[in-house]
């Protein structure tokens, strides 16, 4: 009896799991921690690694790519047929710093299995789902008996995600021709939980701010002068205070303008997620929810913007009392994103509003960092229904909707080549990233491969015939 298409897939993934598994237990080895100095030797030695692997993998095109800080990686391997789209996969291969004394039960860069998950750090986060579409591309060529993938694919992985991409949106529009592409798939990215495989339709966007108020050249007595001048503590506290309204919504005039509204589809799927409220507080470490007036937890998380105070400081901070009217004050601010909102055009509505608040005898300087615009993917693009498609395949389950967030490079990809993104991942939040003894479950892990290799061929078939 022939195979089926997918009983080829399973097979072929079987039958390359162990060298699949030592080949990424090699990369793991290798302590590309881009945030020290130190290891920046063994960030360019993982990004070569990567790019040797590529190309043994039948990759032709697999470069290293400099920046002026950590190295990135590009492959491409073109489609026999003109007409295929072209996908872009994004992830990382620098990873987050770790040693055994915080707390591993192994050496975090010497990978080991125990109980069907395999330990080290950037194994989920994200050499492992890097990795896998290594084996997955193989596969799709093994089930289809094709010698060139269904689309045109290509793969850029950066080098310093964990230290905050500084040179990744240069990077993109110095190579934006040879990126173009129809499609972005991000695979740094989770599930919702082992039992509920989940596609990400997007994330928020991002802007901080640090807000300085001036008063008097220096601290002076408040007995002598307080209540007669401005206090910058007091308008530092009345500015944080004039930040919300009574049904917490930002009060910024012009904050909202833009905001794509969630869909009554959207909440209802949602709603459908096993979401365990008390659970997730359990995980926050806190003892109440808090929010926008008329959504739930998930709906403010995922889809609302925000304003968060991160920081506020003034006046004596030592012990005892110190009575002065002190001479400065600072307020941090940040401000999470949704589809519609512009980071430029929220920056002009804070400074506008900020001034506003303080009051006359108070100079205020304001200090806005760089921004990252938010990125979706709406529910009925072709695109994202052959990631569901491929999941669900893999899976042999229903594929459920979430969105993330915080905030990510992927939308500089959006911004720059235009291109809609999705998000593949299967990492859970028990893996642990960033975090002591970060794991992935190997079963987890050979389902994204064998949903890559399902993904290719729906994508090509279902382009085409896309509005």
């Amino acid at each position: 009896m022939s195979q089926t298409p997918d009983s080829v897939v399973r097979t072929y993934i079987e039958q390359h799991r162990a060298a699949f598994l030592d080949d990424l237990a090699e990369w793991l080895r290798i302590p590309s921690v881009s945030a020290q100095p130190d290891h920046a030797p063994d960030v360019r030695r993982s990004a070569d690694w990567l790019a040797a692997k590529l190309e043994k993998t039948g990759f032709p095109t697999a470069e290293v790519w400099q920046t002026p800080g950590a190295p990135a990686v590009f492959a491409e391997w073109p489609c026999d047929d003109p007409r295929a789209p072209t996908v872009l996969v994004y992830g990382h291969h620098d990873v987050q710093p770790a040693a055994r004394e915080d707390g591993w039960d192994s050496e975090p860069f010497e990978p080991v299995v125990r109980e069907n998950r395999l330990y080290a750090r950037g194994a989920a986060d994200d050499k492992g789902q890097v990795f896998f579409h290594t084996l997955g591309v193989r596969a799709h060529l093994a089930a289809t008996g094709r010698t060139t993938p269904a689309v045109h694919l290509k793969l850029l992985i950066e080098g310093e995600e964990e230290s905050g991409s500084p040179n990744f949106r240069s990077l993109v529009e110095q190579h934006a021709e040879r990126l173009a592409v129809d499609a972005v798939i991000v695979s740094d990215t989770g599930m919702w939980s082992e039992d509920t495989p989940t596609v990400c339709t997007g994330m928020r966007g991002l802007a901080e701010c640090e807000i300085r108020l001036h008063g008097p050249d220096q601290d002076i007595h408040s007995g002598s002068f307080g209540g007669a001048v401005p206090n910058p503590a007091t308008a530092a506290a009345r500015l944080v205070a004039a930040l919300h309204d009574e049904h917490a919504r930002v009060a910024i005039p012009g904050f909202y303008d833009g905001v794509v509204e969630l869909t009554d589809r959207e909440r209802e799927l949602f709603a459908e997620l096993p979401f365990d409220e008390r659970q997730w507080l359990r995980a926050a470490k806190s003892y109440a929810t808090q929010g926008e007036a008329g959504y739930t937890t998930l709906e403010r998380v995922w889809a609302r913007p925000t304003a968060e105070v991160n920081g506020i400081g003034g006046g004596y901070q030592g012990p005892g009392s110190k009575t002065i009217v002190p001479s400065s004050a600072m307020v941090k601010l940040s401000f999470r994103l949704v589809a519609g909102q512009d980071p430029g055009h929220v920056e002009k509505a804070v400074r506008a509003w900020a001034e506003q608040q303080v009051p006359a005898g108070i100079r205020c300087e304001i200090t806005f960092s760089g921004a990252t615009r938010p990125c979706l993917t709406p529910l009925d693009h072709p695109a994202l229904k052959s990631v569901a498609r491929a999941m669900g395949r893999a899976f042999g389950k229903p594929v459920r909707f979430t969105r993330e967030g915080g905030s990510g490079p992927a939308a500089d990809l959006q911004d720059v080549l235009g291109a809609p993104v999705l998000f593949l991942g299967i990492s859970v939040p028990s893996d642990g990233w960033h975090a002591p003894n970060e794991k992935v479950e190997l079963d987890l892990l050979l389902k994204g491969v064998e949903t890559t290799a399902y993904l290719w061929g729906d994508l090509a078939e279902h382009w085409r015939h896309a509005p």
